[in-house]
């Protein structure tokens, strides 16, 4: 093979690739909270798209494409609240239960029947002795270091109201994305010259593929674990059998994240142990059964089915792309972690590995396009 001059010509157009390269990494750092609300709503955009087509062309909904969007938005909407009603409320009866749980083991342990009441003549007996503490340096010194963080409580509140603003034009954003889905798709590729938009389009198909086939295999494999799990949590009598497998599903759309699930388990099993006399090392002993037997059977029958050998990304390359992108970009950086690690790889298999030849593209004119 012959090697390959590089001319100066050919190192600058490089090395101004290189800089562009990072000067739009810095530039979306940096517009980060403007592009994140577009950012999220074309995600969303990306995963509903195949729902409101369904909707418009199958269902025949009359009127086009806007009742369409908004009947598909609706029945998210509606799910969300479903899944919701499933995990929330349960959790809130557990926490009730475990408020009683402590009311009754101080009542035990120190003969307490009215807490309140107990706490008032606690007060009332020991006035002088609080009224010395309210007086003291040291309390002024804790005050004075506890009013930051009270203030910071009271930001965070402000950042959750600017976060509902933020959600409302995510939405926004969302309806006239899907209202001009397929021409937006379509013209992107006009912001390149005429010659170089096989290459790109190419590239794009091979990312968009890729990143379609892991959505759904990864979905379906998300959807059979919280089956699962709901399954055999019920059949371990574990309290929030169905709300807590729910919630590890929806974990598992990030590979391996449901992991993070054993610490609710850990309380759940507490809970129960308290509440029914047992044994709380065996409830929780079942509970981790269930966990290693859901796992082998995804590892070993459902995963390799579902998502297959020619699956092109492994989770441990996502989640290194979404730690990556992430420290790079902050959240946004989550956000798009997905589609520019197709991307990249698309490249890759197609111009460098050369695994996927393009009819009439040489390795000489993917390095053209992308320098151009």
């Amino acid at each position: 093979m012959p090697t390959k001059t590089i001319t100066f010509d050919r190192f600058v157009r490089m090395a101004g690739t290189g800089l562009l390269i990072l000067f739009i990494v810095w530039l979306i750092n940096y517009l980060s909270s403007v592009l994140l609300p577009f950012a999220v709503a074309w995600l969303l955009a990306y995963l509903l798209y195949p729902v409101v087509k369904f909707v418009q062309y199958r269902l025949h909904i009359p009127g086009g494409r806007v009742p369409s969007i908004l009947l598909t938005m609706v029945g998210v909407i509606a799910l969300i609240g479903l899944v919701t009603w499933l995990i929330i409320p349960p959790m809130i009866e557990q926490f009730a239960k475990l408020g009683e749980l402590v009311s009754t083991y101080i009542h035990r342990s120190a003969h307490i029947d009215n807490i309140p009441e107990a706490i008032r003549q606690w007060t009332t007996e020991n006035r002088d002795y609080l009224e010395r503490i309210l007086h003291s340096e040291n309390f002024s010194y804790g005050v004075k270091t506890l009013l930051p963080p009270v203030f910071s409580v009271l930001g965070h509140t402000a950042s959750i109201i600017a976060g509902i603003v933020a959600s409302l034009i995510t939405l926004l954003y969302m309806f006239f994305i899907l209202l001009d889905y397929e021409y937006l798709t379509d013209s992107w590729l006009k912001i390149f010259p005429k010659s170089k938009r096989p290459f790109w389009q190419t590239l794009a198909s091979d990312a968009e593929r890729e990143l379609s086939n892991y959505i759904r295999g990864q979905s379906l494999v998300a959807l059979t674990m919280g089956i699962l799990f709901c399954i055999g949590f019920t059949i371990i009598d574990f309290p929030m059998a169905i709300g807590l497998g729910i919630l590890i599903g929806i974990l598992d759309l990030v590979p391996y994240l449901h992991t993070f699930a054993l610490i609710p388990t850990a309380m759940l099993a507490l809970l129960k142990a308290a509440d029914t006399g047992q044994n709380f090392w065996v409830i929780f002993a079942m509970a981790v059964a269930v966990f290693a037997i859901v796992q082998v059977i995804i590892d070993m029958f459902v995963t390799p089915k579902i998502m297959g050998k020619a699956m092109g990304l492994n989770p441990a390359i996502l989640l290194l792309s979404l730690s990556v992108w992430g420290a790079l970009l902050g959240f946004i950086g989550l956000i798009i972690a997905l589609p520019l690690t197709t991307l990249l790889m698309a490249y890759y298999q197609r111009y460098i590995t050369r695994e996927e030849e393009v009819p009439g593209t040489t390795e000489d004119e993917a390095l053209e396009a992308t320098e151009d």
